[in-house]
């Protein structure tokens, strides 16, 4: 559906027709002059009056209808097509939520397409309508202004993020008894977990380079020289975002091999157990299964001292044994 509508002159916002094609009209003859329409998920027949009034390419049009794309930078004959991923942290159970937003950039019109519940663009509108310097660049400084909320969204997810994976490191190094009472199954299911999470981000974050360095180098068509500078700065933002994912990622891959070497040892110390244990019983054991083999001829088989001796003899293999083991850390 269509979210907004609006005709921008000379970088502010004025009154103009109601219906969005006689606006492109006014915007084309009038120069200086562009429209903006934002729409939320729309269907196919929703989109089709906005395919044929600006006469956006069939391919991006199915991009943008479909969505799940990769970000990306299209130029077409009559318009730019830009794909932006959005990225939404959920407080309440500590996790990533990725949407879609879809920028078609033209002469005279700027459509944007949000998949998704991430980064609603009505306080982005606000904040460029408070900022007619800025608006006065066009379609590219709307291009400029949404590319900088997104990205400045990235930035405040990875601290987020950060908060996480520093709570996730203080419970995998936690005292023995409080891993063992939370189980390490489970905190190898939340480093897991984290891992997606990270992949998510990432696959947001990194591909955005490519698009972002080429409308900071200029010569993209429909994005004005003078809106360069803007984009320096949003390829400057995603850089320290990536460095960001990549660090979080690193520090996470650690924590992971760091659990499983705990893991690993906690078995080695039950196994030394277990082993331990198995060989005081095999001393008894064996004892007690010769003299149960009921021969006739045996030493000590018919005096009178040779049941508590042997009793005895069991008890003293045990002790010491026990000893030996406590000692070297078996026990």
């Amino acid at each position: 559906m269509i979210v907004d509508c609006a005709i921008y002159s000379n970088g502010s916002r004025t009154k103009g027709p109601e219906d969005f094609s006689d606006a492109v009209e006014a915007a084309r003859k009038a120069g200086d002059t562009f429209v903006w329409i934002g729409l939320h998920e729309p269907t196919e027949d929703e989109f089709a009056l906005v395919t044929d009034e600006f006469g956006l390419h069939p391919l991006a049009v199915e991009d943008a209808v479909r969505a799940h794309q990769r970000p990306k930078l299209e130029s077409y004959d009559d318009s730019l097509f830009l794909v932006l991923k959005t990225v939404g942290y959920d407080d309440e159970h500590d996790t990533v939520h990725t949407g879609e937003l879809m920028m078609f950039v033209g002469d005279a019109f700027v459509v944007t397409v949000r998949h998704g519940p991430g980064s609603p663009l009505a306080q982005v509108r606000r904040r460029l309508e408070e900022q007619p310097d800025v608006m006065r660049h066009g379609p590219g400084a709307v291009m400029y202004a949404v590319c900088d909320e997104v990205v400045d969204t990235y930035l405040d997810i990875s601290a987020e993020l950060q908060v996480d994976l520093e709570e996730l490191e203080a419970s995998v190094f936690a005292p023995q008894t409080s891993r063992s009472a939370r189980g390490s199954g489970s905190v190898a299911e939340r480093i897991y977990g984290f891992k997606r999470q990270i992949v998510e981000f990432r696959r947001a974050t990194a591909p955005l380079q490519d698009p972002v360095a080429r409308l900071t180098g200029g010569g993209v068509p429909f994005v004005p020289e003078g809106t360069r500078p803007f984009f320096r700065d949003v390829g400057d933002h995603l850089a320290r975002a990536n460095e960001q994912v990549e660090a979080l990622d690193r520090l996470l891959s650690d924590i992971l091999n760091a659990n499983l070497a705990q893991v690993s040892v906690q078995q080695n110390n039950d196994m030394r157990k277990i082993s331990a244990w198995a060989a005081l019983a095999a001393v008894p054991t064996m004892i007690a299964g010769i003299y149960g083999m009921n021969f006739t001829h045996m030493p000590e088989l018919r005096q009178v001292w040779g049941y508590p001796a042997v009793l005895l003899l069991m008890a003293g293999v045990c002790a010491g044994l026990y000893r030996v083991f406590k000692r070297s850390g078996w026990l």
